[in-house]
């Protein structure tokens, strides 16, 4: 059974497409979601809204907290750290974290860069390793993933009020959303990475829809090949 880990980051409470005024990135995430349950009925499913509760902000607290040894934490520091710590169990439970993420001012929304923020920590997701040779997906050496324990995926899926922002487009260099996802998140060890984006947001109408419409085509191909991958280890593994 696959587990999912479905966060969106959005504000708005609705879906695009189905409430008025909705989120397009909620109505990204609810499709995946939808898809991969008309394959695997029985998934499992964990879901967070970071918009509606976004996640604490790192503090002095929480620093002095997250890089105090656990057995000289006191309760006061776990308490600090009680959000950071079931966001973490969170991410390493799941398989395939399916991520909806908006892009505000080249960037993702506070809520999310939170929630990164509370993800990596060191001696939970990350540790340092002076006799570490070299890092399984970054090249980074010294730092040692620790959700590289198994494969899993993350899933970006986003909305952008203009337009070109895909790596080779015109406005690549200004894109500061998937690139730094996918850096904070193959540094603990998320080696699959895949991001998917609606744009022309503020343009509207057919340029929105053509957008919208190609983005979820290609979430159903994704799906399936995930899937796909995924299922076929489960399927050669001796009985």
């Amino acid at each position: 059974m696959t587990r999912l880990l479905h966060l969106d980051a959005s504000p708005r409470p609705g879906r695009a497409g189905t409430h008025e005024h909705g989120s397009h990135t909620r109505r990204l995430t609810h499709h995946f979601v939808s898809r991969w349950r008309t394959l695997e009925p029985d998934t499992e499913v964990v879901y967070r809204d970071l918009g509606a509760t976004p996640p604490q902000l790192t503090s002095v607290e929480w620093i002095e907290a997250a890089f105090t040894p656990a057995e000289q934490q006191s309760v006061s520091m776990r308490a600090v750290l009680a959000e950071s710590d079931a966001l973490v169990d969170e991410v390493e439970r799941a398989d395939i974290l399916v991520l909806g993420v908006p892009m505000y001012n080249f960037g993702p929304p506070a809520a999310f860069k939170a929630w990164i923020d509370n993800i990596v920590r060191v001696g939970r997701t990350v540790d340092f390793d002076p006799q570490q040779a070299s890092h399984p997906f970054m090249p980074l050496a010294q730092y040692v993933p620790l959700l590289a324990d198994h494969e899993r995926h993350a899933v970006l899926l986003s909305s952008r009020g203009g337009y070109d922002f895909d790596p080779g487009r015109t406005l690549a260099a200004f894109n500061h959303l998937e690139p730094s996802a996918r850096t904070a998140l193959q540094f603990i060890g998320i080696g699959g990475f895949h991001d998917i984006a609606i744009e022309h947001q503020e343009e509207g109408g057919e340029a929105l829809a053509a957008s919208t419409k190609s983005a979820l085509a290609r979430i159903d191909r994704l799906v399936e090949r995930l899937h796909r991958e995924l299922a076929t280890p489960r399927l050669t593994q001796p009985a």
